[in-house]
């Protein structure tokens, strides 16, 4: 990612905002402006590196004269010891900037790394793992940019970029057929060709699922045995999705199912954050 978007600018002019405010006392009260000094990102477990363009954009928010110098591409793996990017400029801007920036590095490496090793467990696989929309408000770009890094796809961005019928709206709608037919109105209505995804709990809203113009099928929470009968009754018809009951023991078994697709909200809102730390010298 060679360029900011406005999204996400604004994004870090927020983030920048909530920690600094009026100013950083302690930085301003401790530190010449004068004073120069570089700094290394040096990362402390093995992982994958993600969110280095988004720290640069930290940094140069606060002092557009901040050199950044990236030593590892984005989505590249990383281990314990290695240096991933170096800064160097005024002190007091350095400091200033740190904990935003590696609050951004640390999430987005943390994810990108989950994503990398759900993504190796079912590489022999036709399967594709999938983040969800269960992200922290606001971070949802760079959390989907994160997942994309380490290896794996993002689903659906929003509630306007793909229809997906869930259990509540089949409830409201009457019925799965009444569902995606209005779906398929929509579609007509609006001129628009948005892919219509169905969730399905059983297997006789599975066949009923199959009757429509659904281009996906959901199978939430289903045991293996059940999800075999489903992937043999769809039988290449529609994509389908495994949801549900997914972590790092279960993935696999469910990716060897045959489906298409599965969904791990762990993968945002589970965070477990990349150590990485940065280090000042004179």
């Amino acid at each position: 990612m060679n360029k900011i978007d406005r999204n996400i600018s604004k994004l870090i002019f927020f983030a920048i905002k909530e920690d600094v405010n009026n100013g950083d006392i302690t930085t301003k009260a401790t530190i010449s402006k004068s004073k120069k000094a570089s700094g290394k990102f040096l990362v402390k477990a093995d992982g994958i590196i993600a969110g280095l363009e988004i720290a640069k954009a930290v940094f140069k928010s606060v002092d557009p004269k901040i050199k950044f110098e990236t030593k590892i591409k984005d989505g590249s793996k990383v281990k314990y010891g290695d240096v991933c990017a170096i800064v160097t400029g005024k002190a007091q801007s350095l400091l200033t900037a740190e904990r935003t920036a590696l609050n951004f590095l640390q999430r987005m490496s943390g994810i990108a790394s989950s994503a990398n090793t759900y993504a190796e467990i079912i590489k022999h696989t036709k399967a594709k793992i999938i983040d969800t929309r269960k992200t922290v408000p606001g971070l949802r770009t760079l959390d989907k940019l994160a997942v994309k890094l380490g290896g794996c796809a993002n689903h659906r961005i929003g509630l306007y970029d793909m229809f997906l019928i869930k259990d509540n709206h089949i409830e409201v709608a009457g019925s799965i057929t009444k569902a995606v037919e209005a779906c398929v109105k929509y579609n007509k209505k609006h001129h628009t060709k948005f892919k219509i995804e169905v969730e399905t709990k059983k297997l006789i809203e599975v066949e009923e699922a199959l009757t429509t113009k659904a281009d996906i099928i959901m199978l939430d929470n289903f045991e293996i045995d059940e999800m075999k009968k489903a992937i043999k009754l769809i039988n290449g018809k529609c994509k389908v999705e495994a949801s549900g009951g997914v972590n790092l023991e279960t993935v696999k078994t469910i990716a060897e199912t045959g489906v298409d697709f599965i969904s791990v909200g762990a993968l945002t809102h589970s965070v477990k954050a990349l150590d990485i730390s940065l280090e000042i010298t004179l």
